[in-house]
């Protein structure tokens, strides 16, 4: 099991930038940031450390990530605040803490470090481990439980679309036609059925071919995109004017989910060729970031788990009509 002091090791993605682009809106004394994925608390630590101020809303799913991000976090006493609950719950959390608005907000995307280097959690296929996949043990089913139950098309489904994996059909049948001998039940088996499933001349190219198969069960098992469609609205919704919000994204769909709802939100909505635009349709956001800002070539050899990291970030410039 890991240990604070190994968890301090791991390095946070895109840290230094983050602090950047969060830095205006959390000079103030008083000001509220939430980190919505807690992990080992490495983002959490800086943002107390460069912003001695600020108050901390850190949440997680992983009740074994608030544990070891709570010895990490203990010597900053009151200003930090962790819960245990998926980031769409944001609402509710901040209610339950009185808070009305927020200053900062920060989406750090995907399975955390420690998910990846603890074995027994099944996130990673370049180790057997048993199939669970679940970031919060305690609910939910595993990846085994999918493996075994779903129908040819459901996972051909989360195959193709989560996994954006070519041959998922074909793999799908593998899948089904295996289980039918043996449960499934451990990861190693899996990558080798994957493995042989895929043309060997796809398999030279794109790393372990398994990769887009835990992706999409991974994805399946934590609702990640149900989630994180109804994260991203209610984190703008948090944010008071001047508020900002950063997400940092490691896939196609979770990018293209956030440019979407940051988009919209930057967007006028007046009819168009009006002379001149209304206050309450002039865009309520302004984005910070041309595209997706990307790793640089020092930040991915410092830190491997940055190559595929997305940024996307806004600031609220006026509250909704009527508010």
């Amino acid at each position: 099991m890991s240990s604070a002091a190994d968890n301090a090791k791991h390095v946070p993605v895109l840290l230094r930038r983050t602090l950047e682009v969060l830095a205006p809106a959390l000079a103030a004394p008083g000001s509220v940031v939430v980190d919505t994925t807690l992990g080992l608390g490495g983002h959490s630590e800086a943002l107390l450390r460069e912003f001695p101020e600020v108050r901390l809303v850190a949440i997680d799913r992983d009740p074994e990530a608030l544990r070891l991000a709570g010895e990490r976090l203990a010597p900053f006493g009151d200003r930090a605040t962790l819960v245990h609950a998926v980031y769409d719950e944001l609402p509710e959390v901040l209610a339950g803490l009185g808070i009305e608005r927020i200053q900062g907000i920060l989406f750090d995307l995907g399975v955390s470090s420690m998910q990846l280097d603890e074995a027994d959690r099944g996130f990673a296929y370049a180790q057997d481990a048993p199939l669970d996949m679940r970031m919060d043990q305690t609910v939910g089913i595993s990846a085994a439980e999918v493996l075994n139950t779903y129908s040819h098309g459901e996972l051909a489904r989360i195959l193709k679309v989560y996994g954006e994996e070519r041959f998922a059909g074909k793999i799908a049948s593998v899948i089904l036609r295996e289980r039918e001998k043996e449960p499934f039940s451990n990861s190693a088996r899996l990558v080798e059925l994957v493995r042989n499933a895929i043309p060997a001349a796809t398999r030279r190219t794109g790393g372990n071919p398994a990769k887009r198969t835990f992706q999409a069960l991974r994805i399946e098992v934590n609702g990640e995109l149900s989630v994180l469609e109804r994260a991203i609205p209610a984190a703008l919704s948090a944010l008071a004017v001047g508020g900002r919000i950063v997400v940092l994204s490691y896939h196609s769909l979770e990018d293209k989910l956030v440019k979407g709802f940051l988009a919209e939100g930057a967007a006028s909505t007046a009819p168009p060729g009006l002379p001149i635009v209304p206050e309450e349709h002039q865009p309520r956001f302004k984005l910070l970031t041309r595209g997706a800002e990307l790793p640089t070539e020092e930040e991915v050899a410092e830190n491997r788990r940055a190559k595929p990291v997305r940024m996307r970030a806004a600031e609220r410039v006026r509250e909704r009509s009527g508010r």
